[in-house]
């Protein structure tokens, strides 16, 4: 299992439009192959109600960086979406956890 994860920091004030997006967008990953789950959360800290963290777990790394991102799919899922990030997210792949509680 791989864990992507992405800190996405929307334009202060287009939250509820990137809300209404991702709706939208989210059947487009949900149907790749090797997609297992996803999870949106919104920062709760004082002044950072625009940043959010999604978290995408995967079979493989190459289910998302090569199938996902190398689908019809994800153009639309880009245009939906990346109009909405400043800056734009960097990207992160986690393995197995090494740790739980």
């Amino acid at each position: 299992m791989i864990l992507e994860s992405a800190l996405l920091d929307v334009l202060p004030g287009r939250e509820d439009e990137f809300l209404t997006a991702f709706a939208e967008a989210r059947p487009l990953i949900a149907v790749q192959h090797g997609f297992r789950s996803l999870r949106l959360h919104r920062c709760l800290d004082e002044g950072r109600g625009s940043r959010f963290l999604l978290q995408v777990e995967w079979e493989t790394l190459a289910d998302h960086t090569e199938g996902f991102c190398g689908s019809a799919e994800y153009q639309r899922w880009r245009e939906l979406l990346h109009r909405f990030y400043r800056p734009f997210p960097e990207v992160e792949h986690y393995g197995e956890p090494l740790l739980t509680a």
